[in-house]
């Protein structure tokens, strides 16, 4: 795929201290297999569905045990722009810019309200070779305690608009946009969601069966957090794997409902 427009998802990766076990885990729920694991970068190691690259898994860097959890890139023509925006509304740089060989310049940041994300600046690596068919990603949504801090940090660091969704009574969702496209949902964490549970961005990854992706996670070890559940945009569930990491899985094919009206943020 070619070099994507700044601000749209354009890798995922998850750092697990059972890189085996974690390896194990995605190849049975979602059909993945597995690169060789490249020692000179901390073992990390692509999976692919098809043949098509779609994500990485990678060992803690020594001294880092951080709980288990998916990582979803942004695109940037110049990530050390980016991470100078980052910074300037508030954000956090927790990494980089780091040149990774010739593949391409990586930051890791953490918005106002504590999500996680990281920035891609493409070289060799452009990132997913394929998008929305069974095993590669489809979309993601921050999740976030503080709403207003996220919608004003992403649109300033990236080229985005604002959509408001017309969801359930109660339910805080909008979505931001490169162009026409909407690229990233947003939701605000609500009381249904533990304490303990920090902000994060849920990764979406497509599935041919969502019950049966659902009975595979569970028989080895995953958990089933909501769902599944029909939408207008396809039944989906979300699962936390045996490690802690929390991701979704999507049928696009089975939908039910009409869309939501959507509203412009002026």
């Amino acid at each position: 795929m070619a070099v994507q427009p700044e601000g749209t998802p354009c890798w995922a990766d998850a750092m697990f201290t059972d890189v085996e076990g974690a390896k194990s885990f995605y190849g049975d729920v979602l059909g993945w297999t597995f690169g060789e694991s490249s020692s000179e970068f901390g073992n990390y190691t692509q999976a692919y569905a098809d043949g098509k690259a779609v994500a990485a898994v990678v060992p803690p860097m020594p001294g880092g045990e951080e709980q288990s959890a998916w990582c979803l890139y942004l695109a940037s023509p110049d990530a050390g722009a980016t991470a100078t925006r980052i910074r300037d509304n508030g954000g956090e740089v927790l990494m980089g810019p780091m040149t990774v060989d010739d593949f391409g310049t990586m930051v890791l940041a953490r918005d106002p309200g504590g999500v996680v994300f990281g920035v891609w600046q493409a070289g060799t690596h452009e990132g997913f070779d394929v998008l929305g068919v069974p095993g590669a990603y489809c979309w993601a949504e921050v999740f976030t305690r503080s709403p207003d801090s996220s919608d004003a940090f992403f649109p300033a660091v990236f080229p985005y608009t604002a959509k408001t969704m017309e969801t359930h009574e109660g339910m805080d969702f909008r979505t931001f946009h490169v162009g026409e496209d909407p690229v990233l949902g947003r939701m605000e964490m609500t009381d249904d969601f533990p304490p303990e549970v920090p902000p994060y961005i849920n990764v979406y990854f497509g599935v041919d069966d969502c019950d049966a992706a659902v009975a595979r996670a569970t028989e080895r070890g995953g958990a089933a957090v909501w769902g599944p559940m029909d939408t207008p945009f396809g039944r989906f569930a979300s699962i936390r794997d045996p490690q802690g990491a929390t991701f979704s899985v999507i049928d696009m094919n089975r939908t039910e409902g009409e869309m939501p009206a959507m509203t412009d943020v002026p």
